[in-house]
């Protein structure tokens, strides 16, 4: 079952069809101690006759991302970073206890499902970080599951490791969804996740990997991030990329990114 976010307002998703949730906001619903009892009682009801459009997957939350917890993101940051001299500090991070967390956008920079993600103006060298994503409600507990983007400037990152901040946060950085698959259990470790590009209607690009490939425990990256932090609504975290482009691709406006987490679903976006 899937808490998804659309033009209406929150609703719940099982199987194919779409069913109202009660008056509440995102917010309230996102933080809610008995989230999985409202969408029980949604589902049971009668599923909604009109068409559904999708809103971008957020409230009032933050969203936070986790780098180089896989081995493929460590070395694909350590060749980007080596003229700079920074590779030595991404072989450092995979291997310490201590995650890399950094913040990826607020509300206003995350795009819906099927909306356009944007290319920085400045970079030169873009791609998408398929990644698996955490809702965590206020109180650190995880509620769900969702399929996240988490757009990136390689060149902007590789020329020093303290442009981050500019390589991953700026207008249309981020998609999520097309919903939360909600419950607390983690997804097994053989789940995979899939990237396809697409450009002018042909595949120029397509990867999987699992979730076995993550270093660093899902438990733990929670636990990292909600250190002396507050979320008083609640937030959403990125846990790193294990697919990585080829160093010669870079996206072009009009490319489709589909990333799918099976059972979550499909994230689709575009290319302004």
């Amino acid at each position: 079952m899937l808490l998804c976010n659309s033009t209406r307002g929150p609703v719940f998703k099982n199987g194919g069809a779409y069913f109202a949730a009660p008056e509440l906001s995102f917010d309230a619903l996102f933080n809610h101690a008995d989230l999985m009892g409202i969408a029980a009682k949604a589902v049971a009801g009668s599923p909604l006759t009109e068409t559904v459009e999708l809103a971008a997957l957020i409230g009032s939350q933050e969203v936070w991302a986790a780098g180089v917890t896989y081995f493929r993101s460590r070395s694909a940051r350590m060749e980007e970073s080596q003229d700079s001299g920074g590779a030595d500090f991404y072989d450092r991070v995979y291997r310490a206890e201590r995650p890399e967390l950094f913040f990826k956008a607020t509300p206003s920079r995350v795009v819906a499902p099927h909306g356009q993600l944007r290319l920085r103006s400045d970079s030169k060298w873009m791609v998408p970080e398929p990644e698996l994503t955490l809702a965590i409600n206020s109180r650190a507990e995880i509620i769900g599951f969702t399929v996240g983007n988490d757009l990136s400037c390689r060149d902007i990152e590789g020329e020093n490791p303290l442009y981050l901040p500019q390589a991953k946060v700026f207008s249309g950085c981020a998609a999520m969804g097309p919903g939360i698959l909600l419950g607390s259990e983690l997804l097994p470790p053989s789940t995979e996740i899939k990237l396809s590009i697409f450009r002018d209607g042909k595949s120029v690009t397509e990867d999987k990997t699992e979730l076995s490939q993550l270093k660093k425990p899902i438990p733990s990256l929670v636990s990292y991030l909600f250190r002396d932090n507050v979320f008083a609504q609640g937030c959403f975290l990125m846990t790193g990329t294990g697919i990585v482009p080829s160093s010669d691709f870079t996206l072009k406006s009009g490319d489709r990114i589909e990333i799918t987490i099976e059972p979550i679903g499909t994230l689709v976006n575009t290319i302004l």
